[in-house]
């Protein structure tokens, strides 16, 4: 079985071929440029690199949101024209869950966290200590101060991890105190390997009713609707 996963939900992108469960190849990036011109030169030369032909692939697995819209729409899109094209399987898996999987050996529960501008966040809580992932809270779009209190309740270490950390750390240690504990920058790029590993506890889906999972309205959207209610 030969696997591509790929991940553009943030300004992360990161691609990985698995070969029998083997990871024999991957690529990550953590720079503001246009995914839409950089995915498919990247996933053509890793897969050159690694001598893989597409009609080699066995399944597509996508990061599927949320995070930025472009960004995850890129992924999605190219994700699911090639199982498309080439007749195999999809599997979407949160993003937050692959960036949390950085942390799966830390004893304690772990935050991943995306900024979404106006101290709102894409957030969820996991426990990655059981031979499944737990999902304690689920992903969401939230208040960064109803999560802080929704997080005080428990009675255990959390980690936090992820590249918008960082605007948010003092507001967290202020409200968290020693419960807290930060990533290091080395743990805060979402790694497509780990997407792969996480797959593994999701269900295949339809190639033609998938669809990425952005937790809120895009601006326009929201624009729209309210002006419908006048």
């Amino acid at each position: 079985m030969t696997v591509l996963a790929i991940d553009t939900s943030t300004n992360v992108m990161g691609i990985s071929l698995i070969k029998d469960q083997s990871v024999i190849g991957e690529t990550i990036t953590f720079i503001n440029k246009n995914h839409s011109v950089r995915l498919m030169p990247a996933i053509s030369t890793l897969m050159e690199e690694c001598n893989i032909k597409p009609q080699e692939l066995s399944k597509i697995v996508v990061a599927k949101g949320p995070g930025s819209y472009t960004g995850v729409r890129i992924g999605v899109t190219v994700a699911k024209s090639l199982a498309f094209t080439l007749n195999i399987p999809i599997i979407g898996v949160s993003s937050l869950k692959v960036l949390a999987a950085n942390g799966r050996y830390f004893n304690g529960l772990v935050c991943p966290l995306f900024d979404a501008r106006r101290n709102l966040l894409f957030t969820g809580l996991y426990d990655f200590r059981g031979q499944v992932t737990n999902e304690v809270l689920e992903d969401c779009n939230i208040d960064r101060s109803i999560w802080i209190e929704k997080l005080k309740s428990y009675n255990e270490q959390i980690l936090f991890i992820g590249n918008d950390v960082s605007i948010h750390k003092e507001f967290i240690i202020e409200h968290l105190k020693d419960k807290a504990v930060f990533a290091k920058e080395s743990m805060n790029n979402q790694r497509p390997s780990e997407l792969f590993t996480c797959s593994l506890e999701e269900k295949e889906e339809s190639v033609h009713n998938f669809a990425p999972e952005y937790l809120r309205l895009s601006e326009a959207e929201a624009n729209w609707l309210a002006s419908q209610e006048k």
